[in-house]
């Protein structure tokens, strides 16, 4: 993360509610040995997300846009968090629609509100919408878009669960079976491409289970520099492509 101008209390908690989930809060504080303003997201005592390690949700996107190198795209994020993949998303000038659904309202309205460094831009530009709804039931049901049920999309990518394996709710488990991503596969153009965050490193059964599914899939480690423990740590974006 780039170190951004320190202002105001060294310690805020910008948000706080209780949820199905359990607690959520939106935290932001000054780390004054790394000279940086740091956001950090709490659901109960675990740490979801932190502003200083953003580099694998930036290519979540990246990644995901580069396994479809030509035409315009429509495309999904499952999860607004930050904002670091809709931002990245975004920033794509082929992009020409975003809709980004959160299962909690709550991070939605931060973004709404202005709470974080990237949601000015999210919210003011024309091609996204930010949609509150259950990613998981979505894929499940009739899709993404409110407005047009069964419309399909070039490109979904998905930052929701801590991997395949660590989910944060039970009822998750079921999205990353054979039958749960083809579920998936058929809110997805031809040729489209599903992208999905994990904290864990590659997972051999869970490639099995988009090899399956999918015409081709990759596993590709991202490594970031660890401004709190030193060194490198890495997570996994894996890329799966469908059928033309």
């Amino acid at each position: 993360m780039d170190a951004r101008p320190m202002k105001g209390a060294r310690f805020e908690e910008l948000a706080w509610r209780s949820t199905p989930l359990g607690e959520i809060s939106l935290r932001r504080r000054i780390d004054p040995a790394l000279r940086a303003e740091v956001f950090e997201v709490k659901l109960g005592d675990e740490y979801l997300m932190s502003s200083l390690f953003t580099v694998a949700e930036v290519e979540l996107a990246r990644l995901a846009l580069a396994a479809r190198p030509h035409g315009g795209v429509d495309m999904v994020v499952g999860g607004l968090g930050l904002g670091c993949t809709a931002d990245a998303a975004l920033a794509d000038e082929r992009v020409r629609s975003l809709i980004v659904v959160d299962a909690l309202d709550d991070v939605i309205g931060w973004h709404r509100d202005g709470l974080l460094p990237l949601s000015a831009a999210i919210v003011a530009d024309p091609r996204c919408r930010l949609v509150h709804g259950d990613f998981f039931a979505l894929t499940a049901g009739a899709g993404f878009d409110p407005d047009a049920p069964a419309r399909r999309f070039h490109v979904i990518a998905v930052d929701i669960d801590h991997s395949p394996r660590h989910l944060l709710s039970p009822g998750h488990a079921d999205f990353y079976t054979e039958e749960g991503l083809r579920r998936l596969r058929r809110h997805l153009h031809p040729g489209g491409v599903f992208a999905l965050w994990s904290d864990d490193p590659p997972d051999a059964a869970f490639t099995t289970v988009l090899e399956a599914v999918f015409a081709t899939s990759t596993a590709h480690v991202v490594t970031f520099a660890n401004p709190v423990r030193g060194g490198e740590s890495s997570n996994t974006v894996y890329v799966a492509v469908a059928a033309s």
